[in-house]
């Protein structure tokens, strides 16, 4: 399926590894153009050199050698407003005009609310809610006025179903639920903007992999098992892969998304089991 967005500017945050890699990885491959951010700038340039290989083997195999799409690479703290100005004022990039905007934010460390202080939630609050809204702010009215917009925020299946040790990511992210759940139903609906929450559970990447040797040292068995014992709680027996998570992202940024905004989209092998 062609999305129809080949040509169009996106950014996306967090964009050096993970689920943030994968959503980049699968724009380019429809020829989007990306403005990728993440901190750590050797990463970043890496990741940033097998978008471009990998954007340049799409656009060949469409037989569109010579329109590669462009990557440009911005390492920043993009929970500062010094890193979203970096961003926003890339060289070569779009500026606040860009077409898609993907943000994406390591959560808060997970703890008893009784050891957290008014810093570490305003830390949360600041990388989880109010970095996204910002972002939107910095975009969202050029995007109406060119009458295509799609932004997708990266938060939690948490938001679905809060986890007793994640209350500092359970408090930001659903705040920022809530604000989308109203922005998006604004007059920029009728604009061609659509925001979308995507929630993901359990993903095989690196933060995963973090987890899995913590729950060991606590279980007691080998990581291994306690990966086999995880995924046997998920209803598809696996945890799910970053490719995966970017097709769905890259769905909801395309041309045939229209008509699905202010959701937020459950990817989590079945695991939540709920109805709503």
């Amino acid at each position: 399926m062609d999305l129809g967005i080949a040509g169009k500017w996106a950014l996306v945050c967090g964009a050096s590894k993970g689920l943030g890699q994968g959503c980049a990885q699968a724009l380019v491959q429809e020829g989007v153009n990306l403005v990728v951010n993440a901190r750590g700038a050797d990463a970043l340039q890496y990741a940033a050199s097998q978008l471009i290989a990998a954007g340049a083997d799409a656009a060949s195999a469409r037989g569109q050698k010579g329109s590669e799409p462009q990557v440009i690479a911005v390492a920043a703290d993009i929970t500062t407003p010094e890193g979203r100005a970096a961003v926003l004022a890339a060289p070569g990039g779009p500026g606040a005009q860009l077409d898609i905007v993907v943000t994406n934010a390591g959560g808060p460390p997970p703890g008893d609310f009784r050891h957290w202080d008014r810093a570490a939630w305003l830390a949360a609050v600041e990388a989880n809610m109010l970095t996204p809204i910002e972002l939107m702010r910095a975009v969202v009215d050029g995007m109406a006025q060119r009458g295509f917009g799609r932004i997708v925020h990266i938060t939690s299946s948490a938001v679905k179903a809060p986890i007793d040790i994640l209350g500092l990511s359970n408090g930001a992210r659903s705040g920022l639920t809530g604000f989308v759940a109203g922005l998006a139903r604004s007059s920029i609906a009728a604009q061609g903007v659509t925001i979308n929450n995507l929630l993901p559970g359990r993903f095989d990447t690196d933060r995963l992999a973090a987890t899995m040797r913590a729950a060991s040292a606590h279980s007691g068995r080998s990581e291994d098992e306690e990966r086999r014992v995880q995924q046997q709680r998920i209803p598809a027996g696996r945890f799910g892969t970053a490719a995966e998570f970017g097709a769905l992202c890259a769905f909801l940024c395309s041309m045939h998304a229209g008509y699905v905004t202010g959701q937020n989209v459950l990817a989590d092998g079945g695991a939540y089991p709920g109805t709503f």
